[in-house]
């Protein structure tokens, strides 16, 4: 990897990093005072609409954000034309979503979500607004100030929730929350872009990327659909409080397992373009990326799963209690979500939309086959089908990754399995802890220390390369944010 290449790489894998866990830290706070405000049967309301909101979304973007990433030279007719398709995207859906709302509070037999729904699919309409800016900034590789406006948009959209929810304004607080989020984001993303629409359109700049996107949007359609499938069935066929429960275990699970999917997708993909048609760089830069991501994420989430009981007892009052074998499970269901992550970014990265798309139908048919198989036994029973759905699909990722990039299906695995087992053996330590000690905060504190110990020394003593190499990064990476910040 070129010094270059290295340094970009390393500058966008730390202001991702700043902004997705910035953003976490932010969202885990508001949770600790919305889970104590609001009640789960409210959570609940917001988690039976999270489908639409997402699915809307991903149609607005339609793949085009993606597609002016990767394209080598981009005009301004480029930008406003896909701007102006992305705004009409998102005015015809809130109108089809707007009068849509007495069928979707129908499904649900919820009256109250017909006002719920008109409020806060306005968000859809503000990330319409918002798309080219945001592909501006993604191929200029400036995730510094990306980080600052993301991080401001959930630290004031959280603190007026939290205000609202205060003043016992229930679910109103959570909707609040869900549409200034966007509407900051936009108001921020402009001023630091400084770009304005332009009165030109091409359809044929349109036709030209679609080739490209539709794949993408297939892809981010089966996502958005499957990974809210579950608010769908458990809120159809369970109560309000129970999907609220649910709710709360996915947005714990997200703090940590979207937080590097997200720093993997956006760091990751722009600059495996630049190397795409370099089959061994690609490889080997691939190699040291996922090797690095499983010794992180693998100890990370495991520990999770170990810790769960203690953490949720502590952060959450006891009316939350019932999430804990949710959250485990989601965790164990993400679990190799990052490297699929990784996988499918790749593909994407060398063109190859239409494997990612192959690969996502596949894994969301796994999904399928599992919920119908388990929706009645419970939510525990769904979330183990979802489990074994993932772990299946990520292997078929690696059957693709080694039919596009030549990258031997045993390289591919032995780059985690180490990590894993080492996770494995750490998170089992530090639940045996939970055997000596009874006070949840002592025990809790016990197990984080416990952890951090036998994490640091195993880089220490049994992955002394990567030791030096990350102490190095670290001293570089502080001084190169010290002076980007000044």
């Amino acid at each position: 990897m070129s010094d270059n290449l290295k340094q970009k790489m390393l500058g966008a894998l730390i202001w991702s990093a700043v902004d997705r866990f910035g953003q976490q830290i932010v969202q885990f706070v508001i949770v600790l005072f919305l889970g104590r405000l609001i009640i789960p049967a409210d959570f609940g309301l917001i988690g039976d609409i999270m489908l639409f909101v997402a699915l809307s979304n991903t149609l607005v973007d339609s793949g085009f954000v993606q597609a002016l990433v990767r394209k080598q030279d981009v005009s301004e007719t480029d930008y406003n034309s896909v701007f102006y398709f992305n705004v009409l995207i998102g005015i015809v859906l809130y109108i089809v979503l707007f009068f849509s709302a007495p069928l979707i509070a129908d499904f649900y037999k919820e009256p109250k979500l017909i006002e719920i729904c008109r409020v806060v699919f306005v968000g859809i309409l503000f990330n319409a607004l918002y798309l080219i800016p945001v592909a501006k900034m993604t191929r200029k590789i400036d995730f510094k100030n990306s980080a600052k406006i993301n991080i401001i948009s959930v630290t004031v959209s959280g603190a007026t929730g939290i205000c609202l929810a205060f003043f016992d304004a229930g679910v109103w607080a959570l909707v609040a929350q869900q549409v200034l989020f966007h509407f900051i984001r936009m108001i921020l993303l402009y001023g630091f872009v400084k770009w304005k629409p332009k009165g030109t359109f091409s359809f044929d700049v349109i036709r030209d990327l679609w080739g490209f996107s539709v794949n993408l949007l297939g892809t981010s359609i089966l996502n958005m659909i499957f990974n809210n499938l579950y608010f769908v069935i458990i809120g159809k066929f369970y109560t309000k409080n129970q999907v609220g429960l649910y709710y709360q275990a996915n947005k714990l699970n997200e703090t940590t397992n979207y937080s590097f999917q997200t720093i993997l997708v956006g760091s990751t993909y722009a600059l495996l373009v630049k190397i795409q048609n370099d089959d061994e760089r690609f490889r080997r830069v691939f190699r040291e990326i996922a090797k690095k991501t499983s010794l992180i994420t693998f100890p990370v989430m495991l520990c999770l799963i170990a810790v769960a009981k203690p953490l949720i007892s502590i952060i959450l009052p006891p009316i939350w209690q019932p999430a804990i074998p949710y959250f485990q499970l989601l965790c164990l269901a993400t679990l190799l979500q990052p490297l699929y992550t990784l996988n499918t970014s790749a593909l994407n990265a060398r063109g190859q939309a239409k494997f990612t798309f192959r690969i996502e139908f596949i894994k969301k048919a796994l999904i399928s086959v599992s919920a119908i198989v388990t929706f009645r036994l419970g939510i525990t029973a769904i979330l183990v089908g979802y489990a074994i759905s993932c772990a299946i699909a990520y292997l078929i990722s690696v059957l693709y990754l080694k039919k596009d990039l030549h990258h031997y299906i045993k390289h591919q695995l032995s780059d985690f399995v180490n990590s894993m087992a080492f996770g494995v053996g750490m998170a089992f330590v530090i639940w045996l802890i939970q055997f000596l000690i009874s006070n949840k905060y002592f025990l809790l504190s016990t197990q984080l220390v416990c952890a951090a110990i036998i994490y640091f020394g195993y880089i220490r003593f049994f992955q002394t390369e990567t030791y030096y190499k990350a102490l190095n990064q670290v001293q570089s990476s502080i001084k190169s944010f010290t002076n980007s910040t000044k």
